[in-house]
């Protein structure tokens, strides 16, 4: 039988989209039991879709059917992602698929909108891999558009598209992602731009401290406080300046280089094309420019993680499937894989302690501040080759890039 709980949630979102459904365009209307609405216009859009199919919400269990099959089509993207980078074991994949209650709980469970943004994120991702950077970053602002926390893997996309296109090709990139999010908020925005605005993207919004997993052993004040808040936003920026400067690119490069066209840099950086096996001044551990691309962009999201004001159950799904590419895209020796098993499985046992202690939520920061300094020292730029094998076209732009 379904616990009576399943239901929480799912009601919120419908109630919250039936006022859409019966014509009501002002975001600060559109409330449901839980509180108001606080998701961007393309939550709005999918959720009224579930509305429509499920019976206005009724059907639960052909909800809970198609996001069955949303995960299975998400674990289908990780493994694709995970086959171009060639770092992950392959017996890593069952805890991916098998060995969590809480992301079973997350998807076909609790049927919350993290699962949707997080399937929409990585199959933008592929896209990345495949150099189609223009659909990918489309995708990547509807992901956004479902929810926000997308938005911590956007510091290491900009770095990808600045070392890809420089910083006047990156513009028309940035302008797709921009462009997406005005026509999907536009029937909102006319009605009432500024409620539209603070409800879907409010940076500044308080979490109950009932709820968080990682900030459990501080007091309740302390969690509250804003000087804290301040404190973690300057620690995240100082880690993604760190990391750009030098893990996502050699040390000896300046990172002013990124602004200039790649055909003009000194020494010109190497196309970030999937059949390169080198690149100049890369981490010995990150041999192809897929695992390179894939470690920016999941270090971003991981140092986003570390540094959030507050973790709440669902918030899980935003790195599990990230955490075996994080731990593995290190060099590891044979007696080094069971410590990184076992963290996997304290990070697991973290997540599905109801509710959080000052044991676990201690636990499951020492796991992450391991995974960073493992990251830091596994991935320190050497010299390596400065050859690159023969391309067939070595100065032409893909089609697909453009």
């Amino acid at each position: 039988r379904r616990p009576a709980d399943t239901e929480i949630d799912w009601k919120a979102y419908m109630q919250e989209v039936e006022g859409f459904a019966n014509g009501t365009l002002d975001y600060t209307q559109l409330k449901g039991d839980t509180g108001p609405l606080v998701y961007p216009a393309g939550f709005v859009y999918i959720f009224l879709g579930l509305y429509h199919a499920t019976g206005r919400g009724s059907d639960i269990r052909l909800a809970q059917y198609l996001f069955a099959g949303l995960y299975l089509l998400n674990l289908l993207l990780v493994f694709r992602i995970y086959c171009r980078t060639n770092k992950v074991p392959p017996y890593v994949f069952f805890f991916m698929c098998c060995a969590s209650y809480r992301i079973h709980s997350i998807f076909v469970l609790r049927l919350f909108n993290d699962p949707v943004a997080m399937a929409i994120l990585f199959l933008a991702i592929n896209l990345f891999l495949e150099e189609r950077w223009s659909w990918g970053c489309l995708l990547f602002s509807l992901a956004v558009s479902v929810k926000m926390n997308i938005l911590l893997f956007a510091p290491g996309l900009l770095f990808l598209l600045l070392q890809r296109f420089g910083l006047l090709g990156c513009i028309p990139k940035l302008c797709i992602c921009a462009l997406l999010q005005v026509v999907l908020g536009l029937p909102f925005l006319l009605v009432n731009p500024v409620g539209y605005l603070t409800r879907s993207f409010d940076l500044g919004r308080q979490f109950q401290f009932k709820w968080t997993v990682n900030w459990r052993f501080l007091p309740e004040e302390v969690f509250q406080n804003r000087v804290f808040h301040a404190a973690l936003l300057l620690a995240h920026l100082a880690g993604l300046g760190l990391f750009a400067l030098h893990r996502w690119q050699s040390s000896k490069e300046n990172i002013l280089t990124l602004l200039k066209d790649p055909s003009k840099r000194r020494p010109a950086s190497p196309r970030l094309t999937v059949n390169n096996i080198l690149w100049h001044a890369c981490c010995v551990c990150l041999l192809n420019a897929s695992a390179w691309i894939v470690f920016v962009l999941f270090s971003s999201n991981f140092l986003g993680i570390c540094c959030s004001r507050s973790l709440h159950y669902q918030f899980y799904v935003w790195y599990f499937h990230t955490l075996p590419y994080l731990l593995w895209c290190t060099p590891t020796t044979k007696l080094a894989h069971m410590p990184k098993v076992l963290l996997l499985g304290v990070i697991e046992l973290c997540w599905n302690t109801y509710p959080s202690t000052v044991c676990s939520s201690l636990s499951l920061h020492i796991c992450h501040g391991l995974i960073l300094l493992q990251l830091w020292y596994g991935t320190a730029p050497t010299a390596v080759s400065h050859t690159l094998p023969p391309t067939r076209k070595p100065t032409a732009m893909s089609k697909k890039a453009q």
